[in-house]
């Protein structure tokens, strides 16, 4: 789901918007609904060049500019640097959107297309999509806006992106609340994070060990041990008490994480519960769980090779 605009209102006489996230994700499609909104639409522009575009007077309406990694000196590196430089200058305001989209449902997309991904040296379509949304991990994590693509048709993300254009000025903070696992290394991009490892793990229980957090054995399991809810309601009131300080901070996203073993289990019902609890207390609040996302992928292609 998206985060709200911030519309500064700086009076700043250039206003940008850099559109970008994995390919596939849909940031042709915003681009195209921006420029139907009015704005300047500016398709991979060399990084480099990108500060000249206000070197002359203000064209009087907001720059849609669109980045990937397809773009001619393409690095997270130089585009972090861009966002930082653009910033900084009173002359420019610059907002970031960022559209993600789940893996399962990026090689979906590139399945239906059969369009070559810009990763071609990948070893599968897997791999490709996989590394690109793992490289631009720390630009996620510096959107201004975030817009979660994957049950969006692209009627339904320019509508999206009119509404968000429209929306003016709010304080409204996008969450997003992950599971993983430990042993696949942790998730770029997270503000917060947080071990479930200390829970009671379904694993060792043959009848559990094949299914995820989101069965209510599963999670009674888990919810079983003593020390579950006073976890959760120790993390959920230190959230709640940390949310409205990024928000005075200016953010407009925050990436929290709960880890466990296998990313299959404890962390998804904990990342399950504490999404709801903030989603309770008025929060805008979107869910990955890595892992199990990954098995999707995993048995999509099975099913494939099967049917072959």
């Amino acid at each position: 789901m998206p985060s709200e605009p911030h519309h500064k209102g700086t009076g700043a006489a250039h206003r940008i918007i850099l559109v970008t996230g994995p390919s596939g994700a849909g940031r042709a499609t915003a681009i195209r609904a921006l420029e139907d909104l009015g704005h300047e639409p500016i398709d991979n522009l060399p990084l480099s060049l990108v500060p000249r575009l206000f070197d002359g007077p203000p064209i009087g309406r907001r720059v849609a500019l669109g980045i990937d990694v397809r773009n001619r000196d393409f690095s997270v590196a130089g585009l972090i640097e861009l966002i930082d430089g653009l910033t900084r200058r009173p002359d420019v305001e610059a907002e970031v959107l960022f559209l993600d989209c789940q893996l399962a449902e990026l090689l979906r997309r590139y399945g239906e297309t059969r369009r070559r991904h810009p990763f071609v040296t990948a070893a599968t379509p897997e791999d490709a999509v996989e590394g690109e949304i793992d490289l631009l991990a720390p630009i996620r994590a510096r959107a201004d806006v975030l817009i979660d693509t994957t049950d969006l048709s692209p009627h339904d993300l320019k509508a999206e992106i009119a509404r968000w254009t429209e929306a003016g000025e709010t304080d409204r903070l996008a969450v997003s609340v992950h599971s993983f696992s430990y042993k696949r290394g942790v998730p770029r991009g997270l503000d917060l994070m947080f071990d479930c490892r200390f829970l009671a793990n379904p694993y060792w229980n043959p009848g559990l060990r094949d299914l995820d957090g989101h069965s209510p054995a599963v999670a009674a399991h888990v919810e079983s041990d003593p020390r579950y809810a006073a976890f959760l309601e120790k993390v959920r009131d230190l959230l709640l008490f940390l949310l409205p300080a990024q928000v005075d901070e200016g953010k407009s996203h925050v990436a929290i994480g709960f880890g466990c073993t296998g990313g299959q289990h404890r962390s998804v019902v904990v990342a399950e519960s504490m999404a709801k609890a903030l989603a309770a207390d008025g929060w805008q609040v979107s869910i990955r769980h890595r892992e199990l996302e990954r098995r999707m992928v995993g048995a999509s292609r099975n099913a494939q090779g099967d049917e072959a």
